[in-house]
């Protein structure tokens, strides 16, 4: 028998079943009884090695960032950084590759820094629903919205990307634009892209307008460098359109530098729109329409909770934090 299986006969979340087990102060008594009752009629034995490693604990909270070149995120560290510095713990940030089980790499550091909370800048919804039974400490995930999964150590600060994509798309739509392509990351990887995306969808179809997926989406990585060439290679394959919907700010910006090395104006010939609020941005010509994230919000909510859940036992939220519709300079009206 394992905790899992404690968790499912007992009715218990597995982080509260495990903090039963392992004498944790923050379960109540009733629960604590009804666990360890079922524990002895299962005959289940904790693997005292396993107890013993997860009590040793350091002062470390961590910091798992998922996206090597997300410009995003590193604004939210600084954040993290300042916040953490007038504490007792300490940060420990650890960069990962987009493309990777952001879970998995958790459960490596666990072991290696015995960490008392886990940020997690960025993820993926089925990571965590498949292995996230495996960790017991409090854990926070920003910009990605975990309701709905059972996890009591589980929270989750977001934005709401479908209605931030919905929105773009109606406010280029409201400008006259009805050729618009899409820039976004690989919708199987990546929750944010895939959520974008269908509130892009959503847009189209309110306003009786067909998109091709095939022809007009570009699944790329959150980068300058992408952005660009993405925008090259719809160039390059003619598509005829009057506005570009990027689903970063970085990847707007790479979108601008390719349409002016192909002779086309940001924004007489071609608007520009991209998602993040980066303060870049604000210094780009032309300035950058965007849908505005509040990241300082986001992050400063997320270690709020985390911190919470560390020094008073976890309590599983999940909250989203407004955006801002940003309309300037690489942005235009057309007429229809």
């Amino acid at each position: 028998m394992t905790i899992k299986d404690l968790a499912v006969k007992t009715g218990y979340a597995v982080g509260t079943v495990s903090r039963a087990l392992n004498g944790h102060p923050n379960v109540s008594e009733q629960a604590r009884e009804i666990i360890l009752k079922a524990a002895a009629e299962s005959g289940f034995e904790l693997n005292m090695n396993a107890k013993q490693l997860k009590q040793v604990h350091s002062t470390t909270v961590l910091v798992i960032v998922k996206g090597i070149r997300n410009e995003l995120f590193g604004e939210m560290i600084e954040t993290l950084q300042n916040i953490f510095a007038n504490t007792r713990y300490q940060l420990f940030v650890d960069y990962m590759d987009e493309d990777l089980n952001e879970v998995h790499r958790a459960l490596t550091l666990c072991r290696e820094k015995k960490p008392l909370g886990i940020l997690f800048l960025g993820g993926n919804r089925s990571h965590f629903a498949e292995d996230f039974d495996k960790i017991d400490i409090p854990c926070v995930l920003i910009t990605n919205d975990m309701s709905g999964l059972s996890f009591d150590n589980l929270s989750s600060v977001a934005t709401d990307d479908r209605e931030a994509g919905r929105r773009a798309i109606r406010e280029l739509i409201r400008l006259g634009h009805r050729r618009i392509v899409i820039i976004g990351g690989d919708k199987k990887v990546s929750d944010t892209s895939r959520l974008r995306y269908e509130g892009c969808l959503e847009a189209f179809a309110e306003n009786g307008m067909a998109f091709d997926p095939d022809k007009d989406y570009r699944g790329v990585r959150y980068s300058w460098q992408d952005g660009y060439e993405a925008t090259k290679k719809l160039l390059k394959h003619d598509r005829q359109f009057t506005a570009i919907f990027a689903m970063a700010d970085v990847m707007a910006i790479g979108a601008i530098r390719a349409l002016w090395e192909s002779g086309l104006r940001v924004p007489e010939d071609v608007s520009v729109m991209g998602v993040d609020g980066l303060p870049i941005g604000d210094y780009l010509v032309p300035q950058l329409a965007t849908i505005s994230q509040a990241a300082s919000r986001l992050a400063e909510r997320g270690a709020e909770i985390l911190l919470e859940g560390i020094e008073k036992g976890p309590l599983s939220c999940n909250e989203t934090v407004p955006f801002a519709v940003l309309i300037r300079e690489s942005v235009r009206a057309i007429e229809t």
